[in-house]
């Protein structure tokens, strides 16, 4: 089992930054592979940006791609999402989850979600 928090939601302004962290815990959590997800009202949940276990190696939604940055620190097993440029389509609840790729079928377990709300 591998539990997951995420943190760092808020309301900004457009052009504002917010740095969401997703702290893991539970057997087999660290060094997996990570990605994070959004879901606005009445939209299906898509894809952001995942990160392999070491780091190297990343994948962003094309939407996100130059002001969206994703890393992690594994001696705290934590994942971050730097997000700069903030749009007010950015506004969803974000959910990291312990996986890789782009498919939300290919991860398999879920945090509770942060709300972020950009204005304009």
């Amino acid at each position: 089992q591998v539990q997951l928090v995420e943190s760092g939601g808020g309301l900004v302004q457009a052009g504002g930054s917010l740095r969401l962290a997703c702290v893991a815990s539970g057997r087999s959590s660290s060094r997996r592979p990570m990605g994070w997800f959004r879901q606005a009202p009445g939209a299906e949940r898509e894809f952001v940006a995942t990160i392999n276990w070491s780091g190297g190696e990343t994948d962003y939604a094309d939407s996100v791609k130059g002001r969206f940055t994703i890393s992690r620190d594994n001696a705290k097993n934590t994942v971050y999402l730097q997000m700069n440029s903030l749009k007010p389509e950015d506004t969803a609840v974000y959910y990291c989850a312990v996986g890789y790729g782009s498919s939300r079928y290919a991860y398999d377990y879920w945090g509770q979600g942060t709300q972020v709300t950009v204005t304009s």
